[in-house]
């Protein structure tokens, strides 16, 4: 199985990949609009899949939402090995490497960027960026958080009545405490995502990227 997908293409020979994900009901076109706020000098391809499974209240989405915090397994698991194969596919294609790419999404996106980018025996990115998310704790699921960890960039809003902040905290402390290089930002705002972050992580993308994409 594989997934719908937009692209943005590099100006040129992209220097690296930028994976965006997108959150619970929306689809591939949601986030591709990032692309001109995380990298305006069109360096990276930039590619935005759709989650694989349509559910209530409509839209797409990557696993069926049981309680926050933990995901519904079969659901979750099915879409993880999907998103996996699809991943790895998309660097066989590309030739880029996971070396040279940043798994970035919001919400339900962000919990599959975690997932994407820690799991057990999956290769690590070069780095994560989760918005108003969490670690996920799936029966069967595991993550890696051995050293080294690939540097993350968290946000998340205060007045979330989705997925609360305290999540991201949590995310936050359980990624500092295993050694990763966390930044970490809050804002005043709902569940959505604050332009002002996304301002802060453009330079940090072209950090995290420097050593293999230069």
């Amino acid at each position: 199985m594989s997934l719908v997908e937009e692209r943005r293409p590099a100006a040129g020979d992209p220097a690296g990949l930028l994976v965006l994900l997108h959150g619970r009901g929306a689809d591939e076109r949601d986030l591709l609009p990032l692309a001109d706020y995380l990298d305006p000098q069109q360096r990276l391809l930039v590619v935005s899949p759709r989650g694989p499974l349509s559910l209530p209240p409509g839209g797409a989405h990557w696993y069926a939402v049981r309680e926050i915090g933990f995901p519904d397994p079969a659901t979750f698991l099915s879409t993880f090995g999907v998103a996996s194969s699809w991943l790895d596919g998309l660097w066989k294609e590309t030739g880029l490497r996971p070396a040279n790419t940043v798994l970035a999404g919001f919400s339900q996106g962000a919990v599959m960027t975690y997932s994407l980018g820690l799991a057990s025996g999956r290769p690590r990115p070069a780095a994560l960026i989760a918005m108003s998310g969490f670690v996920p704790t799936v029966p069967g699921f595991e993550l890696d958080l051995s050293s080294p960890l690939p540097p993350v960039s968290i946000a998340h809003g205060t007045h979330d009545p989705v997925i609360s902040v305290d999540w991201g905290r949590r995310a936050r402390d359980l990624l500092q405490d295993a050694g990763a290089d966390v930044l970490y930002r809050e804002s005043p705002i709902p569940h959505t995502i604050d332009p002002r972050f996304l301002s802060e992580a453009r330079p940090w993308l072209d950090r995290a990227l420097s050593p293999t994409a230069s």
